[in-house]
């Protein structure tokens, strides 16, 4: 990188490119019911995390928090890998935490093009 000259003298070096992550296929999914709102942590198979909010009430009822984040991860497993994935929900292990597994649909194949709506 070849640094600009600023009046006085002064050196600015051109910032470097920094491009935004691929997210990993899901694998698992880690719920949490916290005071401030619901939490998940998506876990990927090439060993990533993503970790957020989940945009629902604080009051949401724990199975539709549950089904939000399923709904969540199948659309990021979709947009960004065009794959179809299922979501299969642990028993809770703890109050107010849950854990599923995620894995690839049945057919292991991406979805036909024609597949949708």
């Amino acid at each position: 990188m070849n640094p600009t000259r600023l009046d006085g003298g002064m050196v600015r070096r051109k910032k470097a490119k920094v491009e935004r992550p691929v997210w990993g296929i899901p694998k698992g999914i880690v719920l949490l019911a916290t005071p401030e709102g619901w939490r998940t942590s998506v876990l990927t198979t090439e060993g990533g995390m993503l970790c957020g909010r989940l945009d629902v009430p604080i009051n949401t009822d724990p199975q539709d928090a549950r089904a939000a984040a399923a709904l969540m991860v199948t659309e990021l497993a979709r947009d960004f890998h065009n794959r179809d994935v299922e979501v299969s929900w642990d028993p809770p292990q703890k109050p107010w935490s849950w854990t599923a597994q995620v894995t690839l649909a049945a057919d292991g194949e991406p979805p036909s093009p024609d597949a949708e709506g």
